[in-house]
C-alpha cells in the first residue's frame, strides 16, 4: 500500500520524526547518566528515567528493550561522544603533533563526562557487562588514533608496527593517569601528558619534545 501524501512531504515527515526520537533518545540517556553521577546506579529505574525525563516508561522499553539494553546504550554512547571529541581535533600537517594533540582531547571527554565515564571504565553499574559485539564497536571508536599513527609511521617518526598495539599502550598510560587523577591522587595534571608522551616516545625512531 502506498502512502497518498507527496513523496517530498512524506520523506520531510520521517526526517522529522528520525530526529525527535534521535532528540528524545539523547534526552533519555543523558538523564541516565546524571542519575548515575548524582545518585548512583540504583537510580537507574525505568520509572525514575521516565520521570525525569517528561516521558512514559513505555517509551524507554520500545527504545531500549530493558535495563541491561540501556546500559549498553549508555556504554557505547559514552565511546561515542569520545569518538565525536578526538575527531573535533584540528588536523595538522606534521602527524606527530596531530597524534600529541588528541591527548587533551581524551582526558577533557573523560574528565567532563563522568556518568558515561564511570560506566565505560569503572563498572559504575554491578552486574553489567557489555556484549562482545559493543565492546568491538567501543574500540573501533577510538580507530582515529590507530590512523594518525599509521601516519606518524608513514611519516618516519614511529618504529614501522601495528599502529593498534601503540595506540592501545597509549590508551593504557592515558587510563591509568585519568583514574588516579579521578581519585584524587594525582593533582598535576602535567603527569597525564608526561606518562602518554613517554608510551609514545619508546616508539619514536628519533626522540623529540612535545611540541
Amino acid at each position: 500500500m502506498t502512502s497518498s501524501a507527496p513523496r517530498g512531504l512524506q520523506g520531510a515527515y520521517l526526517v522529522g520524526e528520525r530526529a525527535s526520537h534521535d532528540q528524545l533518545r539523547a534526552r533519555l540517556l543523558d538523564v541516565a547518566s546524571q542519575l548515575l553521577v548524582t545518585i548512583g546506579p540504583e537510580s537507574l529505574s525505568m520509572r525514575r528515567i521516565a520521570t525525569e525525563a517528561g516521558c512514559s516508561t513505555t517509551v524507554i522499553y520500545t527504545m531500549f528493550g530493558s535495563k541491561e539494553g540501556l546500559a549498553e546504550a549508555l556504554y557505547l554512547e559514552g565511546f561515542e561522544r569520545f569518538r565525536r571529541r578526538l575527531e573535533a581535533v584540528p588536523s595538522r600537517k606534521d602527524a606527530l603533533e596531530h597524534l600529541i594533540a588528541l591527548g587533551p582531547a581524551y582526558r577533557e571527554a573523560a574528565l567532563e563526562e563522568p556518568g558515561y565515564y564511570a560506566l565505560m571504565f569503572e563498572r559504575a553499574i554491578p552486574g553489567f557487562a557489555p556484549s562482545e559485539r559493543a565492546r568491538t564497536l567501543a574500540r573501533a571508536a577510538l580507530n582515529i588514533v590507530d590512523r594518525v599513527i599509521a601516519d606518524c609511521i608513514s611519516a618516519g617518526y614511529i618504529v614501522p608496527t601495528q599502529p593498534r598495539k601503540i595506540a592501545d599502550a597509549v590508551w593504557a598510560a592515558a587510563q591509568g593517569a585519568i583514574g588516579l587523577e579521578r581519585a584524587g591522587h594525582l593533582r598535576d595534571t602535567s603527569v597525564y601528558e608526561t606518562v602518554t608522551y613517554a608510551v609514545i616516545s619508546r616508539y619514536l625512531i628519533v626522540d623529540r619534545p612535545p611540541c
